[in-house]
């Protein structure tokens, strides 16, 4: 397995342990990356440890009312098609109604895929002044809606990292020719699964001036010297998975030179800020959100 292969089957033996998934969930979810052998031996491992009541995954779709709803006056949002070099992919792409032209945001999806919730975090950018893509990969396998819900990080997880940037490469030269959208000003933001896609982006992309990654597996230090953004690392303080990562990553990035700032919310759990799930924070989600829009503004609108 790859590091993002090896840290979504991981994700799912800790839901199995926590209660989020039931061990038939996890096992289907965990086989599609690793067999079913090694499914079966991670869960058990898992068990020995720690009990794992029964549970069920809830789909994003179910989600509680947006926070910017599609038809917010302030912003214009519609569904994106653009050329991927070997597919046509789709995107989210929300800007604001007025002004501009506006500062470029992409955003990154967790391991669902471009939910309801995805969306309405592109809105948020929009709203907040800045032209915002969500780019959806499972572009090549017809689209997050036309896939089963558990198994759609498998789907993810089967590509390989490289694919993931290239999307979004190809995103942001769509985004770019927008006659409303700042080219040579671009931000990026990405969640769990996203925020590790965020740092790869960061060092696949030159041309990233600040990126937020939240609770994401960081890039290996051989990369990070191709990392041109500011970084600003959101953390979980619960999340002790991810953050045995951050001495590491926080090392490189001043060896290198590089930007970077990192904040640990403390007393939350991986995923906090997502408002769909059973681990939201609304007091640390708020305040994220508020370093997120003030790195970006820092960066992409006065820096």
């Amino acid at each position: 397995m790859n590091d993002l292969q090896r840290y979504l089957a991981e994700e799912f033996a800790d839901d199995y342990s926590q209660g989020r998934l039931s061990r038939r969930q996890a096992l289907k979810a965990i086989a599609g990356l690793a067999g079913a052998a090694a499914a079966a031996q991670m869960l058990d491992a898992r068990a020995q440890s720690t009990p794992a009541p029964k549970a069920s995954s809830t789909p994003s779709g179910n989600a509680p009312a947006y926070q910017v709803a599609p038809d917010d006056p302030a912003i214009i949002a519609s569904g994106m098609r653009f050329d991927g070099g070997d597919a046509e992919l789709r995107g989210y792409l929300v800007r604001p109604a007025e002004g501009g032209p506006s500062p470029i945001v992409l955003v990154c999806h967790e391991n669902r895929g471009l939910t309801r919730h995805v969306e309405d975090v592109t809105r948020r950018a929009a709203k907040a002044g800045y032209v915002a893509l969500a780019v959806d990969l499972l572009s090549r396998e017809g689209g997050t809606g036309a896939n089963d819900f558990d198994a759609i990080p498998a789907v993810l997880g089967k590509a390989p990292p490289e694919r993931h940037v290239k999307d979004f490469q190809a995103g942001l030269a769509a985004t770019k020719a927008l006659p409303f959208a700042r080219a040579e000003r671009v931000g990026m933001t990405g969640f769990c699964f996203g925020g590790g896609v965020t740092w790869r982006v960061a060092a696949g992309v030159p041309e990233l001036r600040a990126v937020v990654p939240f609770y994401g597996l960081p890039v290996a230090a051989t990369e990070v010297p191709k990392i041109n953004a500011a970084v600003l690392a959101i953390y979980a303080g619960r999340d002790e998975r991810i953050n045995a990562n951050i001495p590491a990553i926080e090392a490189a990035m001043k060896q290198n030179g590089k930007t970077f700032n990192k904040i640990v919310y403390p007393d939350v759990d991986h995923a906090f800020h997502n408002d769909t799930g059973d681990r939201f924070n609304a007091a640390a989600a708020k305040a994220a959100w508020q370093e997120t829009l003030l790195w970006f503004d820092r960066y992409l609108k006065t820096g």
